[in-house]
Formats: structure tokens, C-alpha cells, sequence
């Protein structure tokens, strides 16, 4: 039953493709990386149907660096200068969260010093790793 289930919410992802494609122009919400392949990643928390306000269309690069930490490169990461300032809020939470992961570099230190975000942006990102 959970493979059923985990197919339906996968198929409801998919049905936002289009509107995701659209939103992004085709590139990576995260490092702008064009001509490569995007995949729907979900910014916790999850609500019990996908929504497009929860999700963002990021490279398999930056997926797979976002759930794998040992294969992270903060050079890479350097994208979320811009990134942190998206328009779009999950955008926005997803990049401050990882700029939160790489807080030891001395770029990133110094990017979160001069963030400024709304309350509930804040909220948010604190309730990722919850």
C-alpha cells in the first residue's frame, strides 16, 4: 500500500512540471544551471498533497548535494549569493538552509550576517531539520 501511495504523491508531483518549468525557465532554482536535467524537490515540511508553493526545480547536482552531505562542495554552493535572495519562498528557504549547512565557510558566514528575511521565511527554514 505505501508503494501506491508513494506513486500517487510521485504522479502529483509531476502534474506541477509544467508550472515548475515555467516558474524557472528551465533552469535550476539554486545555481541557474541550464540545459541540464531538473528534477521536483519537496521543501519540508510536507503537506499531505504536493503544492507548488513547496516545491522547487533544482539540478540533479544540487538534489543529490542537498541529501547527501558527504558529497557536498561548497564552491558549488557559491550560487546561493543570489539564491538567498529569490522572490520565490521556497527558493529562498531552500538556499538560506543550505547556506546554514556550509556556515563554516567564511563566504557563507559573512552572506548570513547580511540576510534580512521575513518572519516566516525564518519560521520555515527552523522547521526543516525538526
Amino acid at each position: 500500500m505505501a508503494k501506491g501511495l508513494h506513486q500517487q504523491r510521485f504522479q502529483r508531483l509531476n502534474a506541477l512540471g509544467k508550472d515548475l518549468t515555467r516558474r524557472s525557465r528551465a533552469c535550476c532554482e539554486l545555481c541557474e544551471a541550464s540545459g541540464v536535467k531538473l528534477v521536483i524537490h519537496e521543501v519540508p515540511p510536507l503537506p499531505v498533497e504536493p503544492e507548488l508553493k513547496h516545491c522547487i526545480f533544482i539540478c540533479e547536482q544540487c538534489d543529490a548535494q542537498i541529501s547527501t552531505p558527504k558529497q557536498r562542495d561548497p564552491d558549488h554552493w557559491r550560487c546561493l549569493l543570489k539564491a538567498v535572495w529569490s522572490q520565490e519562498p521556497a527558493v529562498q528557504v531552500m538556499a538560506v538552509w543550505m547556506a546554514g549547512q556550509l556556515a563554516d565557510q567564511p563566504w557563507v558566514a559573512e552572506l548570513l550576517e547580511q540576510l534580512y528575511l521575513q518572519p516566516e521565511i525564518e519560521q520555515w527554514i527552523t522547521t526543516i531539520d525538526s
